[in-house]
């Protein structure tokens, strides 16, 4: 694999530079280009193509363990060790998925709402439960919270804000789209978790200001 490499970088850079970086003597590489291929050379560049498929067909997410899976429901006769060193060589490596990070802000003193909603998530007509909740969006340009508000019956959001904080405002905003959007009627029930942007007194003035919401469960 080393003579590999000075054959692919002599065209930049001398091979007496890349033999001495390498540990190999010029005399070996020059052997080496007079004799054919190998048959396990031709297999490994055969293999370094269905692995980076592999890799690719896994959104770059595939470490060596899926890669090897992926490859076997193909019927390829590949060991997993091969794998990891073809993936080595080919500058394969797995992306790893970030993390949910809990942006719900709840150490704060203001009044928690009974949780009224329990586990029925599955309202019989529309307008009857909604649910909101914020998360944290990483851009170009920094973090973003995004604030939804969704009908549990139609799994339809009703109502979003985008904010640079994650802060009263951004959920008091995506209510206020739901709710001019909608028009529900009396009775609605409004499900939230605990953070302190719906236990806010300006969030519950808005909630009690609004006649057809029943009541906010936190």
């Amino acid at each position: 694999m080393r003579f590999a490499f000075v054959e692919a970088e002599k065209a930049q850079l001398p091979v007496a530079m890349l033999c001495r970086a390498l540990d190999v003597s010029r005399a070996g590489f020059y052997a080496w280009r007079g004799r054919p291929e190998s048959e396990r050379v031709r297999e490994d560049r055969r293999l370094a193509v269905q692995v980076r498929a592999a890799h690719e067909a896994g959104r770059r997410t595939y470490g060596s363990p899926r890669v090897l899976r992926e490859l076997q429901a193909q019927q390829v006769r590949i060991g997993r060790k091969r794998i990891m060193r073809l993936m080595r060589s080919e500058g394969l490596r797995a992306r790893v998925r970030r993390r949910y990070r809990c942006t719900t802000m709840s150490d704060h003193e203001q009044p928690i709402a009974p949780n009224l909603l329990g586990r029925n998530f599955q309202p019989a007509t529309r307008n009857q439960s909604w649910a909101s909740d914020t998360t944290e969006l990483t851009t170009g340009s920094g973090k973003l919270y995004l604030a939804a508000v969704l009908d549990l019956y139609s799994r339809f959001v009703v109502g979003w804000a985008v904010r640079a904080v994650n802060d009263r405002h951004l959920v008091i905003k995506a209510l206020d789209m739901a709710l001019r959007r909608r028009c529900p009627g009396a009775g609605l029930l409004h499900h939230s978790d605990q953070g302190s942007p719906y236990a806010s007194e300006d969030y519950q003035r808005v909630v009690l200001a609004t006649n057809s919401i029943r009541a906010q469960t936190v």
